[in-house]
């Protein structure tokens, strides 16, 4: 496994979905599919880093020019 600090949020999207498929397709032993699972839910929570870092960016780049705060979804 890389380096997973290094991973734009695209590189570690591309690689969730990657891991999905290997748990999916049903060929992996047991503790392989534990070792797949643990290093999804660590992407996992490094692309929702990622997320929280750019909307905080973004927040701060609207409130320096006074555009209006985007809604929450």
């Amino acid at each position: 496994m890389s380096d997973q600090s290094e991973f734009t949020f695209e590189e570690s999207l591309e690689r969730i979905r990657s891991i999905v498929d290997d748990l999916e397709g049903g060929e992996l032993s047991l503790d392989d599919s534990i070792e797949k699972f643990r290093e999804g839910s660590s992407l996992l929570g490094h692309a929702r880093k990622l997320i929280s870092e750019a909307e905080l960016r973004v927040r701060v780049l609207t409130e320096d020019e006074g555009v209006p705060e985007l809604e929450q979804a």
